[in-house]
C-alpha cells in the first residue's frame, strides 16, 4: 500500500488510487526473459523492465526518433531507485554500457536527442559523438529550484541533437516556429514588416534557435504535473517530436519516467514506446496516456504554433 499525500484542493498533480493501479497494471507490457520484442508487440506500449534486461531484445532500426533523459551524474532518489554520482570516467563507462545498443534501434535516417546538465554534458557529447553525427546542442532555461549561496544557481540544461546520416534526416522547421509578441513593430511603406497585426496583438513567427527560454517547468497547478523529481515539460518534448519525427512515425524513450515522451507522441499522432523500471512511474505514464485522450492540449502550443511564454493569454 502506497501512502498518499494530502494535497490542496487546487493541486492538479496526477495521483493514483489502488484500484487504478490494479487496472492500469494490465496495460503495461512485461516481457518474458529473452522474448523477441518485435514492433507489433511493443508499439504504443510502456515496457515495465530494467533497460538492461531488454536492451539486447529490442528490434533494430524501428525508431524515427529517440529521446533519452538518462540519470544525470547526480545522487538522486527516484522513489526508491537510487542513482549515485560518480567520477566522469565511470559515468562515461555507464553511458557506453547502453548507448551504442540504443543507437541500433534508430532508423538510418533517424534522429536522437540526449538530455543532460552542466555536470554531465561533456560526457554526453563525447559518447554520442562516437556513434552519431552531432548537429547541435540545445540549451533550455529550467527556471525552477532554490538559489545557491556559494555558486551560481543552475538554471539551464542541455539537449544534444545527433543523427545517423547528416545527409538524410527528417527536420520540419515550419512545425516548430515560435509566435513572439512584437513590442516595437516596424513598418515599411506603411505595412507591417515581417510581423502580423491582429486583434489580439502584434506577432511575428520566428525560426527556432538552439536557446529556448519559453519553457515552463511542470508545477502543482498544471495537469501534466507528477511527483517525478526530474519530469520534463510536455512543451519541451513536443518541440523535439514535431521537428524530428514525421507524422505517424515512432518515438522511443528508453528512460520513460512518468511518461512525458509517450504522452506527447500520442497527442501529436505519433507512435511511441517507452521503457521504465519503476512500477509507479510506469503506472503514472499509463494514466497520463488515458487522460490525454480527454485533454489533448499541450501547454504553450495552440493553433499548431508554439507561443512565447505569457502571450498565449491573448488567444483566450
Amino acid at each position: 500500500m502506497i501512502k498518499e499525500k494530502i494535497r490542496a484542493g487546487r493541486n492538479q498533480t496526477l495521483t493514483l488510487n489502488e484500484e487504478e493501479r490494479v487496472q492500469l497494471f494490465d496495460n503495461l507490457f512485461i516481457p518474458e526473459k529473452n522474448e523477441t520484442l518485435v514492433p507489433e508487440k511493443i508499439l504504443n506500449k510502456t515496457i515495465l523492465s530494467d533497460l538492461f534486461d531488454v536492451l539486447d531484445d529490442l528490434p533494430e532500426s524501428f525508431a524515427d526518433l529517440i529521446i533519452i533523459d538518462p540519470p544525470y551524474n547526480l545522487s538522486r532518489d527516484f522513489h526508491g531507485f537510487k542513482f549515485r554520482a560518480t567520477d566522469s570516467e565511470k559515468y562515461s563507462d555507464y553511458l557506453r554500457s547502453w548507448f551504442p545498443k540504443i543507437v541500433k534501434t534508430l532508423k538510418p535516417n533517424g534522429s536522437l536527442y540526449l538530455c543532460g546538465d552542466w555536470k554531465n554534458t561533456s560526457a554526453l557529447q563525447q559518447v554520442m559523438s562516437e556513434h552519431l553525427t552531432i548537429l547541435n546542442r540545445i540549451t533550455w532555461q529550467r527556471e525552477k529550484g532554490r538559489g545557491a549561496s556559494k555558486n551560481w544557481k543552475n538554471g539551464m540544461e542541455d539537449i544534444w541533437f545527433g543523427v545517423k546520416n547528416p545527409d538524410d534526416y527528417y527536420f520540419d522547421v515550419e512545425a516548430v516556429k515560435m509566435k513572439r509578441q512584437v513590442i516595437a513593430p516596424y513598418k515599411k511603406d506603411g505595412k507591417p514588416k515581417d510581423w502580423h497585426e491582429t486583434d489580439e496583438g502584434n506577432f511575428r513567427l520566428t525560426h527556432p534557435s538552439n536557446f529556448w527560454d519559453d519553457i515552463s517547468i511542470p508545477f502543482w497547478s498544471m495537469p501534466e504535473n507528477t511527483d517525478h523529481p526530474t519530469q520534463k515539460p510536455e512543451k519541451l518534448i513536443a518541440k523535439l517530436i514535431l521537428a524530428s519525427c514525421p507524422p505517424g512515425g515512432t518515438v522511443f524513450d528508453p528512460f520513460l519516467g512518468s511518461g512525458t515522451t509517450s504522452v506527447v507522441a500520442k497527442k501529436l499522432n505519433r507512435n511511441y514506446l517507452g521503457v521504465e523500471m519503476n512500477r509507479e512511474y510506469a503506472l503514472w505514464a499509463e494514466k497520463r496516456l488515458l487522460l490525454c485522450e480527454q485533454f489533448p492540449q499541450i501547454q504553450g502550443y495552440f493553433d499548431n504554433v508554439f507561443w512565447e511564454r505569457n502571450t498565449l493569454k491573448f488567444r483566450k
